[in-house]
């Protein structure tokens, strides 16, 4: 049976995003999911932009603006408050940038997870400081053009692999998500409102004026870096047990990177390099998905 999105709208219109904006959508379709029981931590970041000056907000729920490094922390104390007056039934989410979640935010985050507090921490990534003017940050791919990161000076560094990070740390699921792919976004935040423990979701979401793409091919981007495998979807059970979402036909990674302005100065040799790290990755991953089949069959078996 096809899997349908939610008519409910929880976000409000005449927020203060910019056109084409990836991070906006993530939003919408995570809270058609989590529905109005859901209370949100928000550090410095393009949401705590969008969502407008305090009184006024563009989200239906609670919402918490915090210091840049605190979203999981607050959302950890915000979940054992909760539990004190018995509410077992509200969503205590943590919605935080790459910024905020890759590297000023990581300590929270991982103390968070390592406790295993019941709260759903979500990154929405857009691959750079997007609110401060574009400066790199960890989860900015190697090659990319940023304000601290110029054409001749770009960045040398991979894409920090958060997903992994968070593995380490045991938790019970771990899931990646495309604005593109609305439905699987939505499955995935309902699978996570249903497991207890700490669960963390990585969107990738793209932004025009970051990225140097047109606004109205936001959506085209969000899916073409999964159909190049740039941007794997993917979940992790315990830490452990990997599972492929989908598994696209590897389409040229040229089409993905020709439309961004941050990616324009590379030459044929360094997009062969990306395209090595991200064959590279990708074929470890199989090989995980391959390996955890096992556990995926055994658990099918006892559920049936």
């Amino acid at each position: 049976m096809r899997y349908t999105i939610p008519e409910q709208e929880i976000m409000c219109a005449g927020h203060k995003a910019c056109q084409g904006c990836g991070a906006t959508l993530a939003m919408r379709y995570a809270l058609k999911a989590l529905g109005p029981k859901t209370m949100l931590t928000l550090p410095a970041c393009c949401w705590s932009v969008i969502d407008g000056p305090f009184p006024y907000s563009a989200v239906g729920v609670p919402l918490f603006h915090t210091a840049f490094e605190t979203a999981a922390a607050v959302a950890s104390g915000i979940r054992a408050g909760l539990d004190m007056r018995g509410d077992t039934e509200t969503n205590v989410v943590a919605w935080a940038g790459d910024g905020g979640t890759f590297d000023i935010g990581i300590q929270a985050l991982s103390g968070t997870v390592e406790r295993n507090d019941n709260v759903i921490y979500v990154c929405y990534d857009n691959e750079a400081y997007m609110n401060t003017g574009v400066q790199r940050s960890s989860a900015t791919p190697w090659g990319a053009v940023t304000s601290t990161t110029p054409p001749r000076h770009f960045k040398q560094e991979r894409k920090k692999d958060m997903m992994a990070i968070m593995a380490a740390h045991g938790i019970p699921y771990t899931a990646s998500a495309s604005v593109a792919y609305a439905e699987d976004l939505i499955r995935k935040v309902n699978k996570a409102k249903q497991i207890p423990g700490s669960k963390f979701l990585h969107i990738i979401a793209p932004c025009p004026p970051g990225w140097r793409s047109s606004p109205e091919i936001t959506i085209q981007l969000a899916r073409l870096v999964v159909q190049t495998h740039m941007f794997p979807l993917y979940e992790i059970y315990e830490g452990r047990y990997y599972k492929l979402s989908m598994d696209p036909k590897k389409k040229p990674l040229t089409e993905y990177l020709k439309p961004q302005g941050r990616f324009r100065h590379l030459t044929e040799e360094q997009v062969a390099e990306i395209d090595r790290q991200v064959d590279e990755r990708y074929a470890r991953l199989k090989e995980q998905a391959e390996r955890s089949k096992p556990w995926f069959e055994a658990k099918k078996e006892k559920k049936d």
